[in-house]
């Protein structure tokens, strides 16, 4: 059985990607399987770059295959805040609810047509002795006035899905899993997936 280790402890992560992979026979492991966890300090200035740091620390540490992601929202009137700093926006105890308030709090008083955002996930496959590959998924929408539904994590509650007419946190987990961010990075992940191992 082929196994890939997910460099990440946020369960909703784990999740999205145990999904997708398992009915491929693929073993998921988190690094919740690992009794000795290195905690990879982010201090790259783009998705890309921190998604790389942690793949391939994680793959160093652990002779797997590793794949690390780093994702968030860039908000267009925000200039692409709050960006590689998403999980962290409203402060260090990365806190969903104060980081949505803080979003919110910002976008006041902007009109409909120009609180556009884009969630951005990017994934990094680094490989015990071969060159990390990077794939990089998008997904476009629209910043709320308040947030709406209770399914999944981040700022799902305040991401409109023009597509779907419905938050993401309004969605299913297999209604997200088709258009999100992370499925789409997935996808291209997935199509050269044979040429990984």
């Amino acid at each position: 059985m082929k196994t890939i280790l997910i460099g990440t402890t946020n369960l909703g992560k784990l999740n999205d990607f145990k999904k997708l992979f398992e009915k491929e026979g693929i073993i998921v492991k988190s690094l919740q399987d690992y009794p000795e966890v290195i905690d990879v300090e982010e201090t790259g200035d783009t998705f890309q770059a921190n998604a790389i740091l942690k793949a391939e620390a994680f793959s160093r540490k652990y002779n797997e295959i590793v794949i690390a992601d780093d994702s968030g929202l860039a908000i267009d009137a925000l200039h692409g805040r709050p960006g590689i700093y998403s999980a962290r926006y409203a402060g260090e105890d990365k806190s969903d609810e104060a980081n949505i308030q803080k979003v919110l709090k910002e976008m006041e008083g902007i009109p409909v047509e120009k609180r556009t955002a884009t969630f951005i996930c990017t994934l990094a496959v680094a490989r015990p002795g071969k060159e990390t590959i990077v794939f990089e998924g998008k997904c476009s929408g629209f910043i709320t006035e308040e947030p709406k539904g209770n399914h999944g994590f981040g700022y799902d509650p305040i991401f409109y899905v023009p597509e779907k007419n419905k938050t993401m946190a309004e969605l299913t987990t297999e209604e997200k899993n088709e258009i999100s961010h992370r499925k789409r990075a997935m996808d291209k992940l997935k199509s050269e997936w044979e040429s990984l191992f």
